[in-house]
Order: structure tokens, then sequence, then C-alpha cells
């Protein structure tokens, strides 16, 4: 079963038992998805979901963070409400010491430097945690250790 097809599913659990805040959390991912599908006509592959979620989830981290110091705790609440269901869908998100030891890895691997080789970096790695790890935080570790 997919992310889409398990969000779906729970959502038809949601409405059954009545949980109106997890429903209207789950109605907006499927809006996303269904959004996606509707502009670029077609039908999501799991790797296009993965992303959607993994979009989504980055939204809900940075409204959390402004709400917050805004001073309003309530919509920064929902947020990370939202956040928290989000990530349920996600793969599991490496540790910091298991990015750390991938990022030396990749150092190693393409003869990075300096922190101009950075992109280099980045290209080799991303695409090897796409859905393990925060792009942020990859992209701190790579600026900590090419210093």
């Amino acid at each position: 079963m997919t992310s889409k097809d398990q969000i779906q599913q729970d959502l038809k659990e949601a409405m059954k038992s009545g949980d109106t805040r997890r429903r209207e959390a789950l109605r907006l991912l499927m809006a996303a998805f269904k959004q996606v599908e509707v502009d670029k006509r077609i039908e999501l592959s799991a790797d296009d979901v993965l992303g959607i979620l993994m979009v989504e989830a980055k939204k809900r981290r940075e409204s959390v963070d402004e709400m917050t110091r805004a001073g309003r705790t309530d919509l920064a609440d929902q947020e990370q409400y939202e956040l928290t269901l989000i990530e349920a869908y996600l793969p599991q998100q490496l540790s910091r010491d298991k990015v750390e030891e991938m990022v030396r890895a990749a150092i190693l691997e393409v003869g990075a430097t300096t922190p101009k080789d950075m992109g280099k970096i980045m290209q080799v790695l991303m695409p090897r945690l796409k859905g393990q790890a925060d792009g942020k935080l990859v992209n701190t570790i790579v600026r900590e250790l090419l210093v």
C-alpha cells in the first residue's frame, strides 16, 4: 500500500470516528496530491507522493518557527500537529551521526576540500538521502565539515 493509499484510508477512518482535527489535516494532504495530479496531468508515483510529503513537512516546520516567533502558540500547535501527522507517513529519518557519516563518505568520493565543492557533494548526497534527512541538516553538516 502506498503512502497516498494509506492517507486515503486514514482519512476515511478519521471521518467515521469523528476526529475532525485529523480529518482536516489529512484532507489538506489529499488536496496537495490532487493539485499536483491536476496541474501536471499525471498519476502520482510513490516518489512523487514522497516529494509532496517532504514539501508539506518543510512548510509546516517553517510555519511553526514563524508562528512561535510571532507569539501565536495556538496556530503553532496546529501546524506542529500537522507536521507530526505528515512525518508519520515519511520514511524513518536518519540520525545526525549517520548523516554525518554519509557526508564524510561523499566528501571522500568527490574529493572535496573547500566550501566551493559543496555543490558537488550535495549533488551526490541528496539522491541518496531523499526522504531520510532534511536538506537543511545535510547542508549544515557539509558546511561544518568543509570549513
